[in-house]
């Protein structure tokens, strides 16, 4: 068979998955998964189209934190909030002392926050015969930072001492009681969500071989005593120790429902921030008017591909309709892409993209303006198609390298100063210039190569206008 109809027929099946997987679904319709890979080819929708909500964060007052201290923070806050089930939320730096916090879909985002900025430092504090009240603050004597303050590898095996009444001092106040930490949450391998005993929920946890030895030494020495759980210096629970825990497992209740335990265990699983930080700012995007904008953009792009298209059949005939096939083939393409990587669409990324579409009408352009001098030179169809792509690339090559550089560049600034609408632009665009030269030489080139076939040399003049 003519490699050029084996080309056709991968070129029909291709279609054929663009147009599956662009076709619209119903929310909680299945989309597509192999093994691993889980797409639902909903089209993602950023804050500026969706609505939502945006949020700055800064690092505490009198917290000095440095860009590699930020960069960390961000990607730990982001894998927190997707971890309590808030998809497509982004997270990066902007600038040297901000977090740009994104949640498309959500207004209100405050529960959120407040769950994923915790510094999550978790701590099994000593307090003896004395049990804690959920919410208490609590004064500790290990300090982040401190390797001095750090809970010992080996813990001293002896009974628990009462710390004694606080002295006052000299201006009548007591001193704080300063508890001892046994361990931190960086002894703990894995969290779950699970039901305790009384019907609630509870936090069960797996810990380190170092983990396991230090609870182990603890609770054998301290049976009766109370083991206070704490994260951020409150109390969570402060459960007496029953029996001695051997394993390496143990169990945090406290009267959670499934959001508050389902928050703690997020919290722990990725870690505690690098930086505790603080809302500067936060400001709300309508969904309706990113409803109105994503309609007028869509709007935009049918009628100026409708404009365009026009211009190519009346100017280039033949060429022209064969062209304006292999757009709305990239138009596809691209679109499905988006869905499979998946890219997060916004009014920039559109932008991205529609100008992407202009690139690839550029290629073709060039191709066949080299093409209607080739059939001026005296050259027959097939060789003025041939001699066409291959004079027409080194300038589409040039443009389009020029074209992808600028997108890297674009893609750091808005990666390095936090303005996503330069790297949602930065990120359509360099992948639509990618797909439209994929359609330029592979699908238009051999859609043209085939109809000429059924050119008549007299009719030249007719479809071709050389």
């Amino acid at each position: 068979m003519d490699r050029r109809y084996i080309k056709l027929i991968v070129i029909l099946v291709l279609v054929a998955l663009i147009v599956w997987v662009d076709l619209p679904r119903a929310e909680g319709q299945t989309g597509i998964k192999i093994g691993s890979f889980e797409r639902t080819l909903n089209p993602v929708l950023g804050l500026d189209l969706r609505g939502g909500m945006q949020v700055l964060l800064s690092p505490q007052q009198g917290v000095t934190a440095s860009r590699t201290d930020l960069e960390d923070t961000s990607k730990i806050l982001e894998n927190r909030a997707n971890g309590l089930g808030v998809s497509e939320v982004i997270f990066q730096v902007s600038g040297d002392k901000y977090i740009l916090g994104e949640f498309p879909g959500l207004t209100n985002t405050e529960d959120v926050i407040a769950s994923i900025k915790q510094t999550g430092l978790l701590e099994f504090v000593d307090t003896g015969s004395t049990f804690m009240n959920p919410g208490d603050s609590i004064v500790t004597d290990y300090v982040v930072g401190d390797t001095t303050s750090a809970p010992t590898a080996e813990p001293t095996i002896t009974a628990t001492v009462e710390p004694t009444a606080a002295p006052e001092t000299a201006d009548g106040n007591a001193e704080t009681t300063v508890w001892h930490t046994i361990m931190t949450g960086k002894d703990i391998e894995s969290v779950t969500v699970t039901t305790s005993e009384t019907g609630g929920y509870a936090v069960d946890f797996v810990l380190t071989a170092e983990g396991t030895t230090i609870f182990k030494e603890h609770t054998s020495a301290n049976v009766g005593k109370a083991l206070t759980i704490v994260l951020d210096k409150k109390v969570i629970s402060s459960p007496q120790i029953s029996t001695a825990i051997t394993e390496g497992k143990g169990q945090i209740t406290g009267n959670f429902d499934y959001d508050r335990a389902n928050n703690l265990a997020v919290t722990l699983r990725y870690g505690r921030l690098s930086v505790p930080v603080e809302i500067v700012e936060s400001r709300v995007v309508g969904p309706t008017l990113g409803t109105d904008s994503l309609q007028k953009s869509l709007l935009a792009g049918l009628i100026g591909f409708a404009i365009v298209a026009l211009f190519m059949i009346i100017y280039y005939r033949l060429p022209g309709g064969v062209a304006v096939v292999g757009i709305a083939i990239y138009a596809g393409l691209t679109f499905a892409l988006f869905k499979l990587i998946p890219v997060t669409l916004t009014l920039s990324g559109i932008a991205g993209f529609l100008l992407s579409t202009g690139s690839a009408l550029d290629a073709n352009i060039l191709i066949f303006e080299r093409l209607k001098e080739e059939l001026r030179n005296g050259r027959t169809l097939r060789q003025a198609v041939d001699m066409g792509w291959k004079r027409a690339w080194p300038s589409i090559r040039d443009s389009n390298i020029a074209t992808i550089i600028t997108s890297v560049i674009l893609f750091w600034f808005g990666s390095t100063f936090g303005a996503t609408v330069v790297k949602g632009f930065a990120v359509t665009l360099s992948l639509g210039v990618f797909v439209s030269l994929f359609t330029a030489f592979f699908i238009t080139r051999t859609f043209l190569s085939i109809v000429i076939d059924f050119i008549k040399p007299e009719h030249r003049q007719k479809w071709f206008g050389a």
